[in-house]
């Protein structure tokens, strides 16, 4: 037949306690993180902290150059 189908969970990376923070951003912004929420069925919480996990994974610091 064809492949098996599997659901695959796996543990989030960061857990235990939590701090409640504060920050501005654009409206639009704002409204483009809402509108991927109600498109996937997330929180605003989920796709920002699923959008910062990936941002710090990804990132790359640069240097300063000089002294």
């Amino acid at each position: 037949m064809g492949e098996e189908k599997k659901l695959i969970i796996r543990p989030q990376k960061y857990g235990g306690e939590t701090s409640v923070i504060s920050m501005r951003m654009p409206k639009g912004m704002l409204a483009d993180i809402d509108k991927i929420a109600a498109d996937t069925g997330r929180t605003r919480n989920e796709i920002l902290m699923i959008s910062i996990e990936f941002a710090l994974e990804h990132l790359e610091v640069e240097k300063k150059s000089g002294g």
